[in-house]
């Protein structure tokens, strides 16, 4: 039986409401450089937001966001929060966006065109599109509309379409520094002790600190490296941590983390596709990161 989720203890505003934008400030110049200018050199319609997860790079989004568009008709988001079902019902909990989403954005943009102010469509993120809701984006960037700037947050680069991708202006952000780490720890959990192992595990992601504090993962992933690194460890141990890690996406990648930590290179592609492929394929994440830790202990 899975472990109850851990109650969370911490509130983070969402990207929309959040106006703390720490790091990324070269990004956010490269941006309002080519705004502020596109009167003389007209500013490429499709810009890509592209790193790991937890960086904030949709919170910079909605940044840009607030700085184009004229009034809230013409603004539209396409994510999980505003997922809809095929009878045009909300469906937040989906795994991927629809391409009924998509399609209802289309709609109300159509509205929107008499206004004469710009439109910001915001995705987040692209790699958590269905391949026939990515399709559908795909033919509005192949002709975008005028004055219509498209956000695309991506975390994965490899998971986009060659074809969405070669329509996008890419901006590569990297991972926040430790400096960058403890300002924003400081102002979102001030009470909380953030070790240096945790700012070192988190591979330059404040998201995935919170996700780990509030999830209990930091210690889900010490009992994983025990069950890895205890040659007396079974399969009944190494189903017990999977199903820990299970409960939330959020702790996923903390597998990876443990196959970067023991050294085991060779099969961290491998492991990163299955972990991709849990959102994709439908597959059961308990299964899949069980099979995963069956693999990582076969090389120890």
């Amino acid at each position: 039986m899975a472990t109850k989720k851990k109650e969370v203890l911490f509130e983070f505003p969402n990207p929309m409401d959040n106006d703390c934008l720490i790091g990324h400030k070269n990004t956010l110049k490269t941006f309002m450089d080519a705004w502020d200018d596109r009167e003389n050199h007209p500013i490429h319609p499709v810009w890509m937001l592209c790193g790991p997860r937890g960086i904030g790079k949709a919170t910079l989004a909605y940044k840009i966001a607030k700085q184009v568009y004229g009034n809230v008709g013409d603004f539209f988001i396409i994510d999980l929060a505003h997922n809809l079902d095929d009878r045009g019902n909300l469906k937040p909990d989906a795994k991927m966006i629809s391409v009924n989403t998509v399609r209802n954005m289309i709609d109300r943009m159509q509205m929107s065109s008499m206004s004469g102010q710009w439109r910001v469509i915001l995705i987040d993120a692209v790699d958590e599109l269905t391949v026939a809701a990515e399709n559908a984006i795909l033919k509005l960037l192949e002709e975008p509309p005028q004055q219509t700037l498209f956000l695309l947050v991506t975390h994965q680069l490899s998971n986009v379409l060659p074809t969405v991708r070669s329509r996008a202006r890419v901006e590569k952000m990297h991972p926040l520094t430790t400096s960058e780490l403890r300002e924003l720890c400081v102002k979102f959990m001030p009470d909380t002790e953030i070790s240096s192992e945790i700012l070192k595990l988190s591979n330059g992601s404040f998201g995935k600190i919170a996700n780990l504090k509030a999830t209990g993962g930091d210690i889900v992933y010490e009992e994983l490296l025990n069950v890895l690194q205890n040659k007396h460890s079974n399969a009944s141990d190494m189903m017990d941590v999977a199903e820990k890690i299970a409960i939330s996406p959020a702790l996923y990648g903390i597998v990876l983390d443990a196959i970067a930590y023991l050294n085991l290179a060779d099969i961290y592609p491998s492991a990163n596709q299955a972990i991709s492929d849990i959102n994709r394929l439908n597959l059961k994440p308990d299964i899949t990161i069980f099979k995963i830790i069956n693999e990582i202990k076969k090389c120890l």
